[in-house]
């Protein structure tokens, strides 16, 4: 491997063997593609660095002279120079380079935690230090970089003195604080750590001498006594306190300007946060397993990353945590903004920023270095023990924010951007913070500041409106708040009323975009590709309402990977949110402005990711179907549009897990289907999620969606899907009591069976009008239309059919009392159930034989066969038909005076009735158990 230096003279070594780099300004060409390791130099900034305002005539065939040079030189060492963006690179691992080495060290070092591994970094970094950086320059980049990156060694070698004085090694540092407080006559910490050694080495009386020697120094040269920690010392060596054996404290600098005070005012509306200011307060305390500090005590040198949405209160959260603990930070607060999400589109360079970090810190702007690198080392050099809070607003990167971070744990940072800053997090260890709308009592509040509480408590029913359409977004509420404010004499309805009826138009201020959310959304846009902001503006119209990974994938028409990665990009933007299971999710309002941008899609673009998707959902959710009830009729819809990749399932278990996790997106489905005009999708979805429903007991959403299959079904070719709809909506009101329409509906339904001679349908239509004559009461007329039923399977020659027909018989022969004829016929129907291995229909049947065994005195297998079912219908999650079994099973357990699990079973039929919505059946089950009385 080659090893690169810098801090002494540019050299190269191979595997141990010297590289031979040329004459000094060839090796300073080299110096300065090493100080930028990793990143382009363009040419006229090298010849600037290289030659100063004296480049040679023909300076650029100089300087490709020198560059083709260390290409042979490094030939055949792995390390290339490239060309790159207009300039030079030279590609190379950064911590191969003594420079970038140093860094690294120096900054493991700092963290801290173990004095002694601090020590060894510390130890091993000044090691690297050989002499000058880069002497084979003189031109003024050089001269501002050895300056600054004299700065950085001189702070890490105090910090080092600071660790090894901790560790009690005064007698070996005694030599080198010696010469460093004579190379530094002014520098009070220097002076600090040799009169804390001295007096650690039993020299009391030269420790006290050497602090009159820099008070003098300090008031003959700068008219200013020794700082209040360098004081403090001296108070403490006369004192012989026993505490300064732990190690030295803080010192101060020698004076500066004027405290800097550059927060801006905080936001007027501004409310709420206690759950987030208490995280930064206790990141500011290092509360936790890493930290030690109470909420009085030192600041811990934390960078705390705010997140979030544009618009969502970033600022406004920052600016109002650093006002209300400006106190603990008395050396001052720095802030910029960044403008990484900003209208111009050009984010600050992190050059100009510490330019105006230095600025106000007292450096004059003739001695502001050129470079970035050494300008970060000044200001990390000019902070370095502040006790001060730096600001980092509107970040676009991690780039934009690294060179503006101090190098000591005596400050702390506050960062905020749209974008999630990994790397800030996993590099610097910055505690992530990010942010969600306000709950409804801190937008209450919030309104209540800004229009008064009078006004708020007197539109309550338009203010808890107002919320509801804001969603919590901040900014939204301050632009409607704002609006509500200059027009005091309207009501809060009228702007409610053009909320609700113009939508996200309501909350666009032309003449001011950052109050505007779709502009403030917009700039989040820019730093996308058009892969994202494709897809980000799909999911704006993607069913339901949040998305998993696959349905991205077929929205999108992307591979799951190539999905996964977009859906982090735009997670990373905070265009997105990623909740539990996997999901993804948008804010209302970033979900109304991603649809508006989906209207400015090609109208096939958008068609096509409609229909992948929808198929998607289709054609998984009839996979789900079919492992759910492998016997019922198998109608497949048409073959899924390319790039759709339906889920794989493989058992029942999975599958019905799945449609309830997906349930609220497979109506949604058939929705989009529906207005896209694709009526068999519409009808097919209708038809597999039927089972499920059934199962669930979701009766309103059984009957909503066999209506919109109805419109649909009226364009198909096929007479069958009419029937069928005819009739899963009669089943659908028979389920919510309403009867007559229930009748008329299946009456249909066998008219028109019957018109075009399909048995099947008419067979399953006299099933259904079994059953609905049931609800009525009238068991006697649901007993005809189950042996006509039974009739036409036995001729159509379906076995599973037939068992169905076969049970139905039995159950209403039991009701008018022909208790044989159904003790048979539903043994008939256990039987083809069990040979055919179809559990739902068994189940069915062992509650059937309940309740022949109920009605005809045969309490005790009455029970048996109610719980034998019971079992099966919960193992298939059919909650439904659960709730009617532990109904039947109440009454043989009554009658046989077990009045207890009586009540137990009834009331866990009751529960399950109240989630299902069944009113009816409530009300009945509190009847039998208020007649419900144990024996005296």
């Amino acid at each position: 491997m080659v090893w690169f230096r810098l801090l002494g003279g540019v050299e190269a070594e191979d595997d141990g063997t010297p590289v031979e780099l040329g004459y000094p300004r060839q090796r300073g060409v080299l110096g300065v593609l090493l100080v930028e390791a990793g990143r382009a130099v363009t040419v006229d900034r090298l010849l600037e660095r290289v030659w100063g305002g004296n480049p040679p005539a023909k300076g650029r065939d100089t300087l490709y002279n020198y560059l083709s040079r260390l290409r042979a030189a490094l030939a055949g060492s792995g390390v290339g120079v490239t060309r790159r963006s207009g300039g030079y690179r030279l590609d190379v691992p950064v911590d191969s380079v003594d420079l970038h080495r140093f860094r690294t060290l120096v900054d493991r070092a700092r963290q801290g935690g173990d004095d002694h591994r601090s020590l060894e970094l510390f130890e091993s970094a000044s090691l690297l230090w050989r002499g000058d950086p880069l002497p084979e320059l003189d031109t003024p980049w050089a001269v501002e970089l050895r300056a600054g990156l004299d700065e950085e060694h001189l702070a890490a070698e105090l910090d080092r003195c600071d660790v090894a004085l901790r560790l009690g090694r005064h007698a070996g540092l005694l030599p080198e604080l010696a010469a460093r407080a004579d190379d530094h006559p002014l520098r009070e910490r220097v002076a600090a750590q040799l009169v804390h050694a001295l007096y650690l080495d039993g020299r009391q009386a030269e420790a006290l001498a050497h602090y009159q020697r820099i008070r003098t120094r300090l008031v003959d040269d700068l008219g200013t006594d020794p700082g209040p920690a360098l004081q403090r010392l001296h108070q403490r060596v006369l004192a012989a306190d026993p505490a300064l054996a732990a190690g030295p404290e803080p010192r101060a600098a020698t004076p500066r300007p004027p405290v800097p005070r550059q927060l801006p005012s905080t936001q007027a509306l501004f409310t709420g946060r206690v759950a987030e200011l208490a995280e930064l307060d206790r990141a500011l305390a290092g509360a936790g397993p890493a930290g030690g500090a109470t909420a009085s005590g030192p600041v811990t040198g934390v960078i705390s990353a705010l997140g979030g949405a544009g618009g969502i209160g970033k600022t406004w959260l920052a600016l109002a945590w650093a006002h209300r603990n400006a106190d603990r930070f008395p050396d001052g607060q720095l802030f910029v903004d960044l403008r990484g999400f900003s209208p111009t589109g050009r984010p600050v360079e992190p050059a100009d920023a510490l330019r105006g970090f230095l600025a106000v810190l007292g450096v004059e702007q003739d001695r502001v270095p050129h470079d970035q690198q050494a300008q970060a080392a000044l200001f990390r050099s000019l902070v370095a023990e502040k006790r001060m809070l730096v600001v980092l607003d509107n970040a676009a990167t991690v780039d934009q924010v690294v060179p503006l971070l101090p190098g000591t744990a005596s400050c702390a940072v506050l960062v905020t951007s749209r974008s999630r800053l990994h790397a800030l997090v996993a590099r610097f260890g910055a505690r992530p913070l990010h942010l969600d709308v306000l709950a409804d009592a801190e937008a209450r509040a919030a309104l209540e500041s800004a229009l008064g509480a009078e006004r708020v408590a007197a539109d309550g029913a338009a203010v808890t409106e107002l919320i509801g359409l804001c969603g919590g977004f901040p900014l939204a509420l301050g632009l409607i708040a704002a609006r509500a404010a200059a027009e005091p004499h309207l009501p809060l309805e009228d702007s409610v009323a053009e909320l609700r009826d113009l939508g996200l138009a309501a909350l666009d201020h032309a003449d001011d975009p950052a109050a505007s959310i779709p502009a403030v959304l917009s700039w989040s846009l820019r730093r996308l590709t058009d892969r994202h902001r494709t897809a980000f503006a799909l999911l704006g119209i993607a069913p339901g309402p949040d998305t998993g990974l696959p349905a991205v994938a077929a929205l999108t028409g992307l591979p799951e990977g190539e999905a996964r990665a977009v859906l982090r990009a735009l997670v990373d933007a905070s265009l997105l949110d990623r909740t539990p299971g996997g999901r993804y999710a948008m804010h209302d309002l970033v979900r109304a402005y991603a649809a508006m941008n989906a209207q400015a899609l090609p109208e096939p673009v958008r068609r096509a990711a409609l229909d992948r998707v929808v198929d998607f959902y289709l054609h998984t959710a009839f996979a789900a179907d079919r492992l759910m009830d492998p016997h019922r009729e198998l109608i497949p819809p048409s073959p899924p549009e390319p790039g759709a990749r339906p889920l794989p399932l493989p058992d029942p278990d999975t599958a019905m897990a799945w449609l309830e996790t997906e349930h609220a997106h497979l109506l949604a489905a058939q929705r989009t289907a529906a207005d896209s005009g694709r009526h068999r999708g519409v009808w097919h979805l209708a038809w597999v999620l039927s089972a499920f429903h059934q199962r669930r007991g979701y009766d309103h959403d059984h009957q909503d969606v066999w209506r919109t299959a109805l419109d649909s079904a009226v364009h198909l070719p096929d007479p069958d899907a009419l029937i069928r709809v005819h009739r899963y909506l009669g089943e659908a009101d028979s389920r919510l009591g309403r009867h007559a329409e229930a009748i008329r509906q299946m009456h249909r339904a066998l008219d028109l069976a019957e018109r075009h001679e399909s048995t099947v349908q008419q067979a399953a239509t006299h099933f259904e009008l079994g059953w609905a004559w049931g609800q009525c009461a009238d068991d006697r007329k649901a007993l005809e239309h189950a042996r006509h039923a039974l009739h036409l399977y036995r001729a159509i020659g379906h076995p599973v059919w037939e068992a169905e027909a076969l049970n139905q018989v039995g159950w209403f022969a039991a009701r008018v009392g022909e208790f044989d004829t159904a003790r048979e016929h539903c043994r008939a129907a256990l039987a083809l159930f069990r040979h055919h291995e179809d559990p739902a229909g068994e189940a069915a049947t062992l509650d059937s034989l309940g309740l022949v065994d109920h009605l005809s005195g045969r309490h005790e297998q009455a029970v048996q066969h109610y719980r034998q079912a019971r079992a099966l219908f919960a193992a298939q999650g059919n909650t439904y038909e659960v709730a009617n079994t532990l109904d039947g099973l109440g009454h043989p357990l009554a009658a046989l005076g077990r009045f207890d699990q009586a009540r137990q079973a009834w009331q866990e039929a009751l529960a399950l009735y109240r989630e299902q919505g069944r009113n009816a059946d409530v009300d009945r089950v509190r009847r039998q158990l208020g007649d419900l009385a144990a024996p005296s």
